[in-house]
C-alpha cells in the first residue's frame, strides 16, 4: 500500500516561509513524478509543483520565483519550499505522485495572515 504522508503546514505572517514535506512509503519513489497541489476553500485543486523521475520541476504560475520543489530520492521525501508567502497561498497542501493508479495525501493546513 502506498502512503504519502504530509507535514509542515502552519500558520506564518505575510512575507514569511515554510517548508512542507512529503514522506512516500511502499512504492519505488525513484521512478515516481511528485506533485505538491493545493485547494483553497471554494476554489478547484491546482497544481503548484511537480518534479518528474529525472529531477525535472515545473511550477504553477502563481508561484513561480518564490516556492521550489526538491525531491530526496534516499529519503523517500518530496519538499517544498515556500517562500515570500501571501495571504492568497492559504490552502490545504496535498502530496500526489502519479505512481502506479495515482495517490494522494492527507493534506496540511497552511495558513498566510497577520
Amino acid at each position: 500500500q502506498v502512503y504519502l504522508v504530509e507535514s509542515g503546514g502552519g500558520l506564518v505572517q505575510p512575507g514569511g516561509s515554510l517548508r512542507l514535506s512529503c514522506k512516500a512509503s511502499g512504492m519505488n519513489f525513484r521512478l515516481a513524478s511528485m506533485y505538491w497541489y493545493r485547494q483553497a476553500p471554494g476554489k478547484q485543486r491546482e497544481l503548484v509543483a511537480g518534479t518528474t523521475s529525472s529531477g525535472d520541476t515545473n511550477y504553477g504560475d502563481d508561484v513561480k520565483g518564490r516556492f521550489t520543489i526538491s525531491r530526496y530520492n534516499i529519503r523517500r521525501t518530496v519538499q517544498l519550499q515556500m517562500n515570500s508567502l501571501k495571504p492568497e497561498d492559504t490552502a490545504v497542501y496535498y502530496c500526489n505522485t502519479n505512481y502506479g493508479r495515482g495517490f494522494w495525501g492527507q493534506g496540511t493546513q497552511v495558513t498566510v495572515s497577520s
